[in-house]
């Protein structure tokens, strides 16, 4: 294995559209959402310590979930995980990493990537990361991973790319925001627009010559702890200086800036898991495709529904279809599959 391959896996998340199962003390990215026995960060390591070395892999989490981390992932050393004492969105936490891993290893080309994803074809997922790994060797570029998108979906982010570039991995014309249907439509139709997964590939050299220059505050705010970082010193100066970082995403803050942004698009099948919807699309179905996690059901007239338990409850449903009912705790929710994006406001109204 390279070890100049490095990777940031993000972790931070808390998932609140799957509520009740994903919750602020232990989201979903540290559930067995598919009932397959590994949790989704448990998966996304395993995937990409077929091409990175394990140690060279970072977590990037809040510090309240530092124990999970450690606990589903045991090969994991402490100095692995870069802990956040706030939420400051993706750029100011992406920056923190690349000044860790450049200080550590100057030649580093890293892939960041959410912990929480599902990918299928996983040989075709190194395949890719590999040939994006040789781009950003080879010059000081920016690159994504996009996917082909299969319908015209409201809940991504876009990518649009030049329709003239016949080569394999293409620049980048604009990022596109979360459209509305009719938008979204004409995207699918344009033929040159891919879903923003959010799995970014560059050397560390280039993306802190891009912070440097499209973000000089903030990158001002934390080379200021830059001797600081990987010793004793760190955490000290995190504690301190993180709250005061800009709240904004890396989209927002260098890849809607930059002119050396390329996207490959990806050959693997892909889901972000953001919805029970979601889940639901790729779990397995029932005759009146029902998708069963962890129950024991006895369905009548119940069709298009997604029904998941803790510990093997019997669940007997007469009549219902299209509906989302998740039983955790002290909380069984029973909801509408077409409402699923309004889970996160009640979750918000429930606080």
């Amino acid at each position: 294995m390279n070890k100049n391959y490095y990777a940031i896996l993000m972790a931070g998340g808390v998932g609140s559209r799957f509520w009740p199962v994903s919750t602020a003390e232990f989201p979903k990215q540290f559930h067995d959402m598919l009932g397959t026995g590994e949790t989704l960060i448990q998966k996304t390591f395993t995937r990409l310590s077929q091409i990175i070395p394990k140690e060279n892999i970072l977590i990037l989490t809040h510090e309240d979930y530092n124990s999970i981390v450690l606990e589903q992932l045991p090969m994991v050393k402490q100095e692995q995980i870069i802990l956040e004492p706030v939420m400051r969105n993706t750029a100011p936490c992406i920056l923190y990493a690349s000044l860790k891993i450049k200080k550590q290893n100057p030649d580093a080309i890293m892939v960041v990537a959410p912990s929480d994803h599902w990918i299928e074809d996983e040989m075709q997922f190194c395949s890719n990361l590999q040939h994006a790994f040789d781009f950003c060797e080879r010059d000081e570029n920016l690159m994504t991973l996009g996917i082909l998108p299969t319908f015209a979906n409201t809940g991504y982010g876009y990518i649009e790319f030049d329709k003239l570039d016949s080569r394999p991995i293409k620049k980048v014309k604009q990022f596109r925001e979360k459209p509305d249907y009719a938008t979204a439509r004409k995207f699918i139709q344009s033929r040159n627009y891919l879903w923003n997964a959010g799995i970014f590939v560059w050397s560390a050299k280039s993306v802190l010559k891009a912070y440097e220059e499209f973000q000089p505050v903030m990158y001002d705010h934390f080379m200021n702890g830059y001797e600081a970082l990987n010793t004793e010193k760190e955490a000290s100066f995190i504690k301190d200086n993180y709250p005061l970082a800009q709240n904004i995403s890396v989209d927002y803050a260098i890849l809607e800036k930059a002119q050396n942004v390329y996207v490959l698009p990806a050959t693997f099948d892909w889901n972000d898991l953001g919805t029970w919807g979601s889940l639901y699309d790729k779990l397995p179905k029932d005759e009146q495709e029902n998708a069963v996690v962890n129950a024991s059901v006895y369905l009548e007239n119940a069709t298009n529904n997604i029904i998941r338990t803790e510990g093997k409850k019997l669940v007997v449903i007469d009549g219902l279809t299209d509906y989302i009912i998740v039983d955790k705790d002290d909380v069984l929710l029973i909801y509408p599959k077409n409402k699923e994006q309004d889970i996160k406001q009640i979750v918000s109204k429930l606080k």
